[in-house]
């Protein structure tokens, strides 16, 4: 709970402007913003280190906005991933400064912030086809206020691609590998660098890929040291994860 809103409220009661089960109800809702069709958990960023963000997924476009004008309201930075253009029409009929990324199927409203330090995510694909799942993952990263360096188009079909750019990956703080196909591109990476590395098995790929089940089972079989996983194609997840991590380290 917000120290403020929590005085705020304390304030109205020993003035008289709220009896005593009103303050206990407005107490007993603070985190919570009520939809009808949905609940934003508006204490999430203080309890996680991350805020509220919103599956678009399954959602209808009046849904979507509407959560996100509520959040916007309560002072929530906006990020709805796996949005359509349709939705982000009507999310922009509310918040008109939000902005839509094409590529990463995201809705982000944030006011401008810049990293405090020079530590700074690598997020490494495999192929161009990749990309999708890895502009989710680079955007949430920035979004979460983490500098972010793209290294695409680098997989092991190619991998002098790779070792041209190796320096690069070796010097961020954790490495997030996109990779569809066989996924060996996250045990590669693993086997060169000594910082965490999180695999995204992506769906990218042909019949036997099994809409991304084999670079997923790659994956956690990897021999590479340091390697973990997130689900197929969740490019926030790992993004969320390797926020964590740099914001933990720069903390001690």
């Amino acid at each position: 709970m917000d120290k403020t809103e929590i005085n705020k409220l304390l304030d109205l009661f020993s003035q008289g402007d709220l009896n005593r089960d009103e303050t206990a109800d407005k107490l007993s809702a603070l985190g919570l913003e009520e939809l009808g069709f949905a609940t934003i958990d508006t204490d999430r960023y203080r309890r996680t280190g991350i805020p509220e963000v919103i599956y678009s997924e399954g959602k209808t476009p009046r849904q979507v906005a509407e959560i996100a004008g509520r959040m916007h309201e309560k002072g929530i930075p906006i990020l709805a991933t796996r949005a359509s253009r349709d939705m982000y029409d009507e999310v922009e009929k509310r918040i008109p400064e939000c902005t839509y990324h094409e590529m990463a199927r995201a809705i982000v409203y944030k006011e401008e912030s810049t990293p405090a330090t020079d530590d700074y995510i690598a997020v490494v694909s495999a192929g161009t086809s990749d990309m999708p799942v890895s502009e989710e993952a680079a955007l949430t990263a920035e979004f979460l206020g983490t500098r972010v360096e793209r290294i695409y188009d680098v997989g092991v079909a190619g991998i002098h691609r790779l070792f041209h750019r190796v320096e690069l990956i070796r010097s961020a703080s954790v490495v997030i590998v996109v990779a569809g196909m066989e996924g060996a591109l996250a045990s590669v990476i693993g086997g060169l660098v000594d910082k965490p590395v999180i695999g995204v098995p992506c769906s990218a790929g042909y019949g036997a890929n099994f809409g991304g089940v084999s670079a997923l089972l790659s994956m956690l079989n990897s021999c590479a040291n340091g390697v973990s996983v997130v689900n197929i194609d969740n490019g926030f997840g790992a993004a969320c994860q390797a926020h964590l991590i740099v914001a933990s380290s720069k903390s001690k």
